[in-house]
């Protein structure tokens, strides 16, 4: 066991799931999108709804979407800040089916009107897990260096996705595959054991029935 399993993250408190997860959870979904969002549409579930406002979730997840760490003193101001900066904020409660009751779902748009929509859940001690990405299942936690490719179902793409990895000297911790239907989109979450260069990331998203690559470092500035 991990000494931060036993003692929590630092943070800015009161909360590590409610607070510390939530701040990541909007983090996370900054940094997939690859910018600052202009508009967040942010919907709360089960005990992230019922007592997220006393915790702080909702300032949390805001702060995270300006660029704040778990630590960072402004968490407290996140939603003044966002107003400032010209954020557009909406939170409200709602029900996600067979959902995590720490579950967010973010709907993001950027300056040049790119939208991305998370779902993510808060597992306690600032951990947390991405469940999907436009509606399409992934699970994932942040804690490694992350690709998530949309590509198409078909033979052979994912040898092609590897063997790039493998001309690269990338040595991947997991892979995980899933698939809207048979044949038509699907998403390839692979979590690398060290950061991946821009070079690799690039020959990715240049393959042939590659539709979208996402990298997510979250120890990167």
């Amino acid at each position: 066991m991990n000494i931060f399993d036993i003692m929590g993250p630092v943070m800015v408190g009161p909360s590590s799931s409610h607070t510390a997860g939530a701040a990541r959870i909007g983090l996370t979904a900054r940094r997939l999108l690859g910018s600052q969002p202009v508009k967040a549409d942010i919907l709360l579930h089960g005990s992230f709804a019922a007592t997220g406002a006393g915790h702080g979730t909702d300032r949390a997840i805001v702060a995270g979407l300006l660029g704040m760490r778990p630590d960072d003193a402004a968490l407290p101001r996140a939603l003044r800040i966002a107003e400032q900066e010209g954020m557009a904020v909406t939170i409200r409660a709602g029900q996600m089916r067979d959902a995590h009751p720490n579950t967010a779902l973010l709907t993001l748009t950027d300056g040049g009107g790119r939208t991305l929509s998370v779902s993510a859940s808060s597992l306690g001690g600032g951990r947390i897990r991405v469940n999907a990405i436009d509606g399409m299942e992934a699970s994932f936690s942040g804690e490694y260096p992350t690709l998530i490719i949309r590509n198409e179902d078909r033979p052979g793409i994912l040898s092609e996705i590897t063997r790039v990895l493998y001309e690269h000297n990338a040595n991947i911790a997991t892979v995980q595959l899933y698939r809207d239907r048979r044949g038509g989109l699907a998403v390839t979450v692979i979590e690398c054991d060290a950061p991946l260069p821009e070079r690799p990331r690039a020959e990715l998203a240049a393959l042939d029935g590659v539709v979208r690559c996402t990298y997510l470092d979250m120890g990167e500035d």
